[in-house]
Order: structure tokens, then sequence, then C-alpha cells
């Protein structure tokens, strides 16, 4: 049976290289890849690059992997993705999370306030939108008093298919109590079946079969192509590593304590605080390396997702191979048998 892939893309490239990516995104749709997940943070808006994504692709999912929940009202990301769903014939996916404090309350402006409850609330209000009820909602953090529903069209799908980014116990036995997927990121392969055992729990609570949420964690794969330097390459895939613990807030420092790399945290942290960038790179162990990342040539890496799905990974979403158009294909297709 052929791999079940997502792949990851961002849009902080030239204008130049957006259209390589684009062409990039029209191979993997037509070798058969499951889903095109696009990010947001403090670049580029992603729904802008959503639409660029559904035009130029025909049977692959197209998601967000992730917008945050501050931002952008539950109504209006309704009104959003039920329209992108119509323009992309029933296609899309939403992956949502909190961010953190830094980028809500320090680009955005907003307080950082009851996260997870957000999180609930936001998931259900959507839901009730793409059902065209009558949003009359009282919860902790969202008041919608007057009765709104979806003006003057019919949604594709009465439920667009939600996943939550989520880390600390709590969060994600609340993803299998409401959501439809999950997508840790960082979260090690050695600890994935503790996640997914929480969110069992959760799914259990709502009386759901934990089956139905997939598990689709963020995966960094790096392939090692001939020529290259395998130390360079897996120096490389420590940079993001070290960049979530040291400089995006607490979360993924907690995730991984309690995952067993507490003290690789605290010498990344320590080397960030004297700004030594080479110094939280090195703090990042090969065994942490190798527990997060998939690193080798394309045989290896394939396998090592086979390994991964015998974890329970059901749909591991990786990032767009770097390269020219048709070596990224290669590699997708590769991935893909």
């Amino acid at each position: 049976m052929p791999r079940r892939i997502g792949i990851s893309v961002g849009f902080t490239a030239s204008s130049k290289e957006r259209e390589e990516l684009l062409e990039k995104v029209r191979i993997a749709d037509q070798l058969g890849v499951d889903s095109i997940w696009a990010a947001e943070a403090w670049g580029r808006e992603a729904v802008v690059g959503l639409t660029q994504l559904v035009l130029n692709t025909k049977r692959a999912k197209i998601g967000t992997a992730i917008l945050n929940v501050f931002s952008r009202s539950p109504g209006l990301m309704a009104q959003t993705f039920a329209t992108l769903d119509e323009l992309s014939g029933g296609r899309m996916l939403v992956g949502l999370g909190t961010s953190g404090a830094y980028v809500i309350e320090h680009w955005h402006g907003m307080k950082f306030d009851k996260p997870v409850t957000r999180m609930r609330e936001y998931a259900e209000i959507m839901n009730m939108a793409m059902r065209k009820e009558k949003l009359v909602y009282h919860g902790k953090v969202f008041n919608l008093e007057r009765g709104f529903t979806l003006q003057n069209f019919d949604p594709v799908r009465n439920h667009i298919p939600i996943f939550f980014a989520t880390l600390a116990d709590d969060s994600i036995r609340l993803t299998g109590e409401v959501a439809d997927g999950w997508i840790p990121t960082y979260w090690p392969s050695s600890r994935m079946k503790d996640g997914i055992a929480l969110l069992a729990e959760g799914a259990r609570k709502a009386g759901r079969d934990p089956k139905g949420v997939t598990v689709a964690p963020a995966t960094q794969l790096h392939v090692v192509k001939p020529g290259d330097d395998p130390q360079k390459v897996r120096m490389d895939a420590r940079q993001p590593i070290a960049f979530y613990i040291g400089r995006m807030g607490v979360f993924y420092t907690r995730m991984l304590t309690r995952n067993g790399y507490g003290e690789e945290c605290k010498a990344c942290q320590a080397a960030w605080d004297r700004r030594d960038p080479p110094g939280a790179l090195a703090a990042i162990s090969d065994k942490m390396l190798d527990d997060i990342a998939i690193i080798g040539d394309v045989k290896q890496c394939a396998a090592k997702l086979d390994e991964r799905a015998k974890m329970g990974v059901e749909l591991p979403l990786i990032g767009m191979p770097q390269g020219t158009p048709k070596q990224a294909g290669d590699i997708l297709e590769a991935l893909l048998k």
C-alpha cells in the first residue's frame, strides 16, 4: 500500500522561489500525496497562499498547520474555510493552534488568555456555523447572542475536519474530545504512543472512537543526497529544534522535558541566554535529534516512516523536499511507494 504523506509548505520565499514551490506542489499532487499544508506566523498571510494551493492542485487535500485561534474570529474562520471548500470541491482541512504569548501579544496585540478553553469553544462555534446553526453560544471566551447563520450560500460540507496542534497533556485530551486530527510538533517518536494514549483518553471521555482522530505529526525529514555532507545535514536539522526551544515560548521545552530531554533543553536555553547559537545547536544530542527528525538517504527515510507508522503515526507531515522540482518529485515518488 502506498505511504500516506502530507507536505508542509511555507510562504517565505521570493516570487521566483514561490513559482518553483508551486511547480513542486503540482508534482506532489500528481504523484498522490494525501495533503498539502500551509503555515502562518508573522510573515506572509496564509489564506491567500491556500487559495494558490487550491488553484494549483486537483486531488490533494489542502490544510493549515497551523492558523492561530486569536487573530481571526471563529465566525470568520468558518466563512473562510466554507468558501475555500467550495472553491476546492470539498478538499479543505483546518489546522488550529494557540501559537504563543510572544506572537499573540506582541504581533497581534491581543491578550494570550485561556488558550485551551478558546480552542474548544473556537472549534465548537466553527462546527455550528458550518452546520448553518444559529450562533447562540455562551462560553467562557465567546458570547454570541443574535443567532447569525452563514448567509446566502450552503457549504459544500456541513463539517470540515479540524486538526489541533497541541503539546500539553490536557490539550491533547481536548484534541481527542473535539478534533478530527492531532498535529504534534517535535514530539519524540519514542513517546508517540504516550501521546496517542492521551488522545484516546479524551476521545473516550466524549464517547468517540479514538480511531476517528488522525495522528498527523509535523515531521522533520531530511534526505541526504549523493555529495551531501551528512554531518552538515544533521546540524541543519538541529536548527529549528533549537530555535523552538529557545525562541518560541515555553511549550516545546516543557513537552520535550516531559518526554525525557530536559538536560538538552536546559543546555540549549542556557546557550541562547548567553547569545551562543552554535552552543544551542550543540545542545541537541544525537539521540534527541534522531528521536525527533528523520535523516538519511531516501531508502532510510522511507524505512523510518514505516517504523513511525507502526508507532501509530497515520499521516506524517513532512517539509517539501529541497532541490529542483524534478529532484523533489523523485524524492516524493520514492517516499510514496
